[in-house]
């Protein structure tokens, strides 16, 4: 079986008040459209056909790299018309699955049930019982049960409003029999529209059978018309990937506070606190806690690791055993080594930090080759940008580098060389030695701190100063 995937693209949704096009409107920090073409990829199909129509040239140019074919719809004369477009090019042996792009959250799992039952000429309707289905398409059956029908919403009796088992959109279907149901359509209907939805009655009356195959999850189908849904659907993916990662064994101090914006993998006891974000691909080891307010992007980060309060890391590799923060930043390119210390407000860029070495307080690291048993004292910072380039800085094995020293790149810090406390070093140092730069301390006898002085006292002095050509007394 050759499996076709269409996708529906093209409404406007006035209803965002925004001027992304619906389908581009971010869900986990994606687009919801490209959430769907993950799905359907997914399925193997032989072809993923995208139909678009507004905001077309935005829609394309950010799926750009997705395997796509792209089919316009100039036109906007319903779903039905959308489907239409797209079956041009569709042959008559393949099974056809129509998605829509602003149903982000269906499974591949429950999409493979819906082909599955679309062989020998069905066609198959995913269903979802629905306690409120404002909105929703209803599923009209016969008295023996079988499906006669959907009417939309904006069309039904209020008889027919009080049915619950609602149409999701999604179906599939043979392409050829689905291209005969497409050509019976009509626009007799409140809103002047060929309905995708009626060719359920056009099958039941050519006496194809249709199968209706309920979601087991209602968020699965949950469509996003306006802001209000996008934040449901929002919280419907932050509550499956929190019961994927707790599933796979890690603890959540609050599910319904974290953020999974990516691919993340965790292995057993993992803890995670509130108001995480992981972006991107994430893996946490065994044990690994991360603190509040933590975000990971891209990054790795080894087992028995603590990442402490308010820390940002991304793109970094940071290895076993490791304790980072608080309020600490790991920029890209920062590597730690096993038992590597990174304290309190301190940043590391485009750095690797050898096993067992602290930079504990206040720090800056960056363009930098970091030993191992190094100790960086609070304050110090490589001077690594000299306006116009970046240059490295190398500190050797079991090197002790004093408070408040500025480490001017490129230089080098040699093996268990000690760099003495408030000193710029900017030649290179030699290995096991003490190495300091220092101004001589100075004490000026009768000196006075400066006195608060009166409006009309600092007026007159800074009349005579700018008699005198003196710079004005500065602010005590």
């Amino acid at each position: 079986m050759q499996l076709s995937v269409v996708i529906l693209a093209a409404g406007q949704g006035k209803r965002m008040n925004s001027d992304l096009p619906k389908v581009l409107q971010p869900l986990a920090g994606k687009p919801l459209l490209q959430h769907v073409v993950g799905t359907a990829r997914e399925l193997a199909p032989s072809n993923i056909y995208v139909v678009y129509g507004h905001g077309g040239a935005q829609v394309q140019a950010a799926l750009g790299d997705e395997p796509v074919e792209w089919i316009l719809q100039a036109d906007q004369l319903g779903t039905g018309h959308a489907v239409m477009q797209a079956m041009r090019v569709i042959p008559d042996d393949h099974t056809v699955l129509v998605l829509y792009g602003d149903v982000p959250l269906i499974r591949a799992a429950c999409l493979t049930k819906l082909v599955a039952a679309a062989a020998g000429g069905t066609l198959a309707l995913l269903t979802v019982n629905l306690d409120e289905a404002a909105g929703y398409g209803r599923i009209a059956r016969g008295a023996d049960g079988h499906v006669t029908g959907i009417v939309e919403h904006k069309d039904a009796t209020p008889e027919q409003l009080r049915i619950r088992e609602a149409n999701s959109g999604l179906m599939a279907a043979p392409a050829g029999r689905l291209r005969e149901w497409l050509l019976g359509l009509g626009r007799d209907n409140a809103q002047r529209e060929y309905y995708l939805t009626d060719v359920v009655a056009g099958a039941v009356a050519a006496g194809d059978p249709v199968a209706a195959i309920p979601v087991a999850h209602a968020v699965e189908v949950l469509g996003v018309n306006d802001k209000v849904q996008l934040a449901q659907v929002e919280a419907g993916y932050r509550r499956e990937r929190a019961e994927e990662l707790m599933l796979a064994g890690a603890t959540l101090a609050d599910p319904s506070r974290i953020d999974v914006r990516g691919e993340v993998t965790v292995e057993r006891d993992v803890f995670i606190d509130v108001n995480a974000v992981l972006i991107g691909r994430v893996h946490l080891g065994a044990r690994v806690r991360v603190g509040p307010n933590c975000l990971i992007r891209d990054s790795s980060v080894g087992a028995d690791t603590e990442i402490n309060a308010n820390c940002v890391i991304e793109d970094a590799v940071v290895a076993e055993k490791c304790r980072v923060g608080p309020f600490a930043r790991l920029r890209p390119g920062t590597e730690l080594a096993r038992d590597a210390h990174i304290g309190n407000f301190v940043e590391v860029k485009n750095s690797q930090i050898g096993a067992h070495s602290k930079v504990n307080h206040l720090s800056y690291v960056g363009d930098a080759t970091v030993g191992s048993h190094v100790n960086v004292g609070a304050g110090t910072i490589t001077c690594n940008y000299d306006g116009a380039n970046k240059w490295p800085t190398v500190i050797e094995d079991g090197a002790f580098v004093g408070s408040g020293s500025m480490l001017v790149a490129p230089v080098r810090i040699g093996a268990n060389a000690t760099i003495g406390a408030g000193s710029t070093i900017s030649e290179s140092t030699p290995d096991g030695k003490l190495t300091l730069t220092r101004a001589r301390q100075t004490t000026i006898d009768g000196w006075r701190r400066p006195l608060k002085l009166d409006p009309l006292q600092k007026a007159a002095a800074i009349d005579e100063a700018l008699a005198s050509g003196a710079p004005p007394p500065k602010k005590p």
